[in-house]
């Protein structure tokens, strides 16, 4: 397997690089001849690889994940920011008609816990849950419309929506 990866020009680069490393190693070279042979630094990056090898099998030739800011939002927060952004925004108390992310960002930031939220943070919660923007500056469920009928408004919705997103 580690044969057919390390000769593939189909695989990214990076996991190529990192098969023909552990290979290296596998045929006796030292860590540090192995890192230079295989564009390395330092042979201690591929004594982590050879590690991370030998105990998660050829997944350890796969990029991790990383870098990304942990989860500060819990779903009792991500609840709350949902129900903020369902309900109509009082004109008064809210200073808008209508929710944007701006100014459901300033609702919430006047709410304990809620002091460093973030648009972004905002964005993601409510695509989550179904919701998007539409032309008329509200938000929607995903999949779902208000029409106008001879007996008032009523919500149409879509049976093929889960099918649709995927």
């Amino acid at each position: 397997m580690l044969e057919r990866v390390s000769r593939s020009h189909h695989t990214a680069a990076i996991i190529v690089s990192r098969a023909k490393t552990v290979l290296a190693v596998s045929s006796g070279v030292p860590y540090t001849e192995a890192a230079r042979l295989c564009g390395r630094r330092s042979g201690q990056g591929v004594a982590r690889l050879v590690s991370r090898f030998n105990h998660h099998g050829v997944n350890a030739l796969e990029t991790r994940p990383g870098g990304r800011p942990p989860v500060v939002y819990g779903s009792a927060e991500r609840n709350r920011i949902l129900e903020t952004a369902r309900r109509t925004p009082d004109r008064e108390q809210d200073g808008t008609a209508t929710w944007s992310l701006s100014t459901l960002q300033k609702v919430l930031r006047r709410e304990p816990g809620f002091e460093r939220l973030s648009t972004f943070t905002i964005l993601g919660v409510l695509h989550e849950a179904g919701l998007t923007w539409q032309r008329d500056r509200t938000w929607c469920e995903t999949g779902s419309a208000k029409r106008q009928r001879n007996t008032g408004v009523v919500v149409v919705r879509d049976p093929d929506t889960e099918a649709k997103k995927n």
